[in-house]
């Protein structure tokens, strides 16, 4: 019996496909790569923007006629979308050959659900509930790399974001618990630990004992054996001195810090309600800075938020050039149904937004561009992640600072540390050669 399992949306998803994949292997289900060969599909969703939802949808309706062809295939709705208010009922009618829905909580429930359809019982749950991370029995498919979550949930409620009503508020997992995970990681042969939360600054809020994510990082730095620890994302409001403080202590905490900034704007900052200011935020990257050398800092940037002037925009094209972002995931803002921003006055015109973002796409490119120039000629290392595929004996993996190197490698790499020189650069993507020399 076989399973197939279509990932959308961020880390976070990827991260709860590899425990839809344990639950199915328990189950003695095994991947396949073809959606034709599969006994179940999942779908596990996202709802971030209007296209991923089209998307989606476009992709379940793919399968009418396949599951007409094969009655006693089982197809499973979860993640983001299905959590919205509305959508279970909206996937039932237009969906009806749809046999499990579940929200983003009730993924433990994955096993029976899959044993009821296989006797013609549909199964839907979207209530909100708490899991244990420990609960499952993860298959891990990210080698080197793995995620690990450290809290579930936001409570900032963004007037853009869906977020908090799909994935509820903020959860935070022992620290006991999450230091045992790592410990087991590194153990386990793990190069590269990713800690995920919508907010992993707030990690500890909501705990009695007064733990916070500085302490959590102090905990895990001590963890012995080569590996890189990494987290995503950080709030600006929330980041604190002592949590890059840190990053700087331990040498296996990587400087690499991702900020989204979203806007440059303080107005559009405070109608988004991120609770920070312009001027906030750039003290912020300075501290970083200071303390951080050869920091990589990344950034989500949106534009064309309601009542965006190009005023406003022009200020978010100077904090771009000013943060010296080592990349930046750019993107239009999408209306978003049951969120503030969508009933928002001012909404921005599609020809505005298309301007807007190939600008600021250039900005940030010219950007990249320049820090480029600067890394050529120096040796960094680099983990192996894996080979391109775009090129014939070619690998490729990330500096700690995050940028994307190329090089001559085969895939007895993969998972290695190897000391690169920068030789050139094409775009976002550097190219290199495997030195003896030290960094």
């Amino acid at each position: 019996m076989k399973y197939y399992i279509h990932t959308y949306g961020c880390q976070m998803n990827v991260h709860d496909s590899e425990k839809i994949a344990g639950i199915l292997e328990e189950l003695n289900y095994s991947s396949c790569d073809d959606v034709k060969d599969a006994d179940v599909v999942v779908f596990n969703t996202c709802c971030i923007r209007e296209t991923s939802e089209k998307k989606i949808y476009g992709h379940i309706g793919q399968l009418k006629k396949l599951k007409k062809a094969k009655k006693d295939m089982i197809i499973v709705v979860c993640g983001c979308m299905s959590q919205q208010d509305g959508v279970p009922a909206k996937i039932r009618e237009s969906f009806p050959y749809v046999d499990i829905i579940l929200g983003t909580s009730n993924l433990g429930e994955l096993k029976s659900a899959i044993l009821d359809a296989k006797h013609k019982r549909k199964y839907t749950n979207t209530n909100f509930c708490i899991y244990q991370e420990e609960e499952f029995n993860q298959l891990r498919t990210s080698y080197p790399n793995a995620w690990v979550n450290i809290n579930y949930g936001c409570n900032n409620f963004c007037t853009y974001c869906i977020v908090p009503y799909v994935r509820g508020r903020e959860r935070s997992r022992e620290m006991s618990a999450i230091v045992k995970e790592v410990e087991q990681l590194v153990s386990d042969g793990y190069k590269e630990i990713t800690l995920l939360g919508q907010n992993v600054n707030s990690y500890g809020k909501d705990l009695q004992n007064g733990e916070n994510f500085a302490q959590l990082l102090h905990q895990l730095g001590k963890i012995p054996g080569k590996f890189r620890l990494r987290f995503m994302t950080s709030h600006p409001k929330d980041l604190s001195e002592e949590v890059i403080d840190a990053v700087a202590m331990y040498p296996n905490i990587c400087n690499n810090i991702h900020l989204p900034v979203q806007s440059g704007s303080t107005e559009i900052l405070r109608r988004m309600n991120r609770r920070y200011t312009r001027e906030k935020y750039i003290d912020c990257i300075n501290m970083i800075k200071s303390k951080l050398p050869d920091v990589g800092i990344t950034t989500d940037i949106m534009i064309g938020f309601p009542g965006e002037t190009e005023q406003d925009f022009l200020d978010t094209l100077d904090l771009v050039e000013r943060a010296k972002y080592s990349s930046a995931f750019c993107f239009v803002y999408s209306r978003r149904k049951g969120t503030p921003a969508d009933t928002m006055p001012d909404q921005i015109p599609d020809d505005v937004k298309k301007d807007r973002i190939t600008r600021l796409i250039a900005t940030q490119n010219k950007v990249t561009r320049e820090i480029s120039k600067q890394m050529t000629g120096k040796v960094y290392e680099i983990l192996v992640e894996g080979t391109n595929p775009k090129y014939d004996g070619v690998v490729c993996g990330r500096t700690e600072s995050g940028r994307l190197v190329n090089f001559k490698g085969d895939e007895t790499l993969i998972g290695k540390f190897v000391n690169v020189k920068i030789e050139k650069s094409a775009s976002a993507t550097l190219w290199g050669s495997i030195t003896t020399e030290e960094k």
